[in-house]
């Protein structure tokens, strides 16, 4: 049987390398192909940042550059899928090549989405796969950027405000929103994470709607609302992602903001299955379907992609919200859901814990400074524990630990 998966980030290394494992217990033994369109072995992007500031490639290149010899994958990097044909087992490439397969798996990953007029403009920066981040931190690096304007505070536009705050670069971060990653961080949690970056010399405009980017030739600032106007040497655009779905168009995929899959990450169309960035799943909170572009939903589906391939009949329980922010000098880390019928709140200075709750049960959390009890607290969420009897010693994390330790009844689902 010939599989081929496109795009080897987090979820088609996933793939790959749990079908090896599968197979070295049962014996069998496929043909694998994986194709990339970037010009690197497998990488993992949530390790860039920490690349670019410490030189360490261990972590960015998490399964070793070797990976694809070692599992025997035949690796095609450099190649973009622009066709699928359902019909005839083949995908068509960039360079006009075809490959066959018997069973596809689509994780091409995602693409910058900015929806702001100029943004197709030559010179606006973004950090959404290494190429483009290299040739960022490059030109900063050389000191042909002094100046940064980022649109976006989310989780990536936050990211690249440290980093370059690092490098020394004079950065101004724009939000259209009340507050920085809106989507994961409720307004006290995100104050913090605002006030550290102030703290690290990073400019922060909230309630502040970026209307286009501007520039001759190149962009050269970027245009507000209200007719400011900010010029800057690098102009990045952090406002989203939208799935890479180019190549599926005429192949009769079911789709909406990403690729419809069922409980078993299957597509509509037979032998084709989608993991990651790609794939549209249920929320396993509120069962909410939409796109969870984050590494550990990427990774397990990636495994339940690779069962399915094998014949086993897993199910995929849904996808998480979680984020952390791992460069800001105060870890931060939010998870599940921002509101609930209920709420558990304790702050000490830069130190925060909040739970939420509905129905007993928690379904989000957010903490700052003392990241005790995220683990436990993550597991008690997805397992739908009713923990309300435990009041607000649920924030006390060391007897929640003691208590899942000694007593694991007591905390049983």
């Amino acid at each position: 049987m010939r599989i081929l998966i496109l795009g080897a980030g987090p979820a088609g290394i996933s793939v790959a390398e749990h079908m090896r494992a599968l197979e070295n217990e049962t014996g069998s033994r496929h043909d694998i192909s994986m194709v990339s369109a970037e010009p690197f072995p497998p990488y993992s992007p949530p390790a860039m940042a920490d690349h670019f500031l410490t030189g360490r490639e261990a972590s960015l290149y998490w399964k070793g550059k070797d990976v694809c010899n070692r599992l025997e994958i035949d690796y095609y990097s450099g190649r973009v899928a622009c066709a699928v044909d359902p019909v005839r087992h083949d995908v068509t490439f960039d360079d006009a090549s075809t490959l066959h397969y018997d069973k596809l798996v689509i994780a091409t990953g995602s693409h910058l989405y900015a929806p702001i007029e100029g943004c197709d403009l030559p010179g606006i920066y973004n950090f959404k796969s290494l190429s483009a981040a290299q040739q960022l931190i490059n030109h900063a690096r050389k000191g042909e950027i002094r100046k940064a304007v980022i649109v976006g505070a989310g989780f990536i536009g936050v990211e690249v405000a440290l980093l370059l705050a690092d490098l020394a670069l004079d950065v101004t971060v724009v939000e259209q929103r009340d507050r920085v990653m809106p989507r994961m961080l409720d307004v006290e949690t995100a104050g913090i994470v605002a006030d550290a970056l102030r703290e690290r010399g990073v400019t922060l405009m909230s309630d502040t709607e970026a209307s286009a980017f501007l520039g001759s030739g190149e962009a050269e600032a970027v245009e507000l609302a209200n007719g400011a106007i900010i010029t800057a040497d690098a102009c990045i655009a952090a406002t989203g992602v939208k799935p890479n779905l180019a190549c599926l168009k005429g192949a009769g995929l079911e789709s909406d903001w990403g690729i419809s899959v069922d409980q078993r990450l299957r597509t509509s169309v037979p032998n084709v299955w989608a993991a990651g960035d790609v794939a549209e799943t249920i929320d396993r909170m509120n069962g909410d379907r939409f796109v969870h572009a984050i590494f550990p939903n990427a990774v397990a589906q990636g495994r339940i992609v690779a069962e399915q391939l094998l014949g086993f009949d897993t199910i995929y329980e849904g996808s998480e919200s979680m984020n952390s922010l791992r460069h800001l000098g105060l870890p931060v880390i939010a998870a599940g859901q921002l509101t609930g019928d209920a709420e558990l709140v304790m702050r000490r200075g830069k130190n925060l814990r909040k739970i939420v709750l509905e129905d007993g049960r928690i379904v989000g959390f957010q903490l700052a400074g003392d990241m005790q009890g995220a683990g436990v607290y993550r597991s008690l969420m997805l397992r739908s524990v009713d923990v309300g009897r435990l009041g607000a010693r649920l924030l006390d994390a060391g007897y929640v630990i003691a208590t899942q330790a000694s007593q694991p009844q007591a905390l049983a689902a």
